[in-house]
């Protein structure tokens, strides 16, 4: 009896030291990208093409506007088939734009193949670089404070983003 206990006791020591023994660290993914003078340019460089690519379907969208407001005014003296026309080229023209838009916006478009192509590397060698610090630091585990709101509290020596940022420069 006296032997289950102690192996019981040692067991629970054993847990408790385990458990004391996981090393973590938190870092801000947010305030490293911030850091970095060239991701930001990228950013910039595809909000600002977001933004002209927006203004060209918010264009296209207002003639689109104008030329169903003029048909509206129009058709009342229209023939059928000058109405049947129109209505047409209203519909393939709406598509046409919609098209444009998801080949810029949606899920295989433009803008998705431009994140690809400026963000990435910076994000791959940001991931790379945590990795490695928490792998040759021996932590165990790596919260990202940027994108976890339920993180309530942690202790800010445990907050390694400034390491992180001193690495990438």
């Amino acid at each position: 009896m006296k032997k289950l206990l102690i192996i019981a006791a040692l067991a629970v020591f054993a847990a408790a030291g385990t458990a004391s023994a996981q090393n973590y660290m938190v870092v801000n993914t947010e305030t490293i990208f911030k850091s970095m003078t060239a991701y930001n340019q990228a950013v910039e460089e595809m909000d600002a093409a977001a933004q002209q690519y927006q203004q060209n379907i918010d264009n296209a969208y207002a003639e689109l506007e104008d030329m169903y407001e003029t048909y509206m005014s129009q058709k009342a003296s229209l023939s059928q088939s000058a109405r049947q026309q129109r209505e047409e080229t209203i519909l393939n023209n709406e598509k046409k734009i919609a098209e444009y838009q998801a080949s810029i916006f949606g899920e295989d478009g433009k803008m998705t193949r431009m994140q690809a192509e400026k963000l990435e590397p910076y994000q791959k060698k940001v991931m790379e670089t945590i990795s490695k610090y928490a792998s040759d630091h021996g932590y165990s585990l790596v919260l990202d404070i940027s994108t976890n709101p339920l993180v309530v509290y942690y202790n800010p020596a445990v907050d390694k983003t400034q390491d992180i940022i001193s690495l990438l420069k």
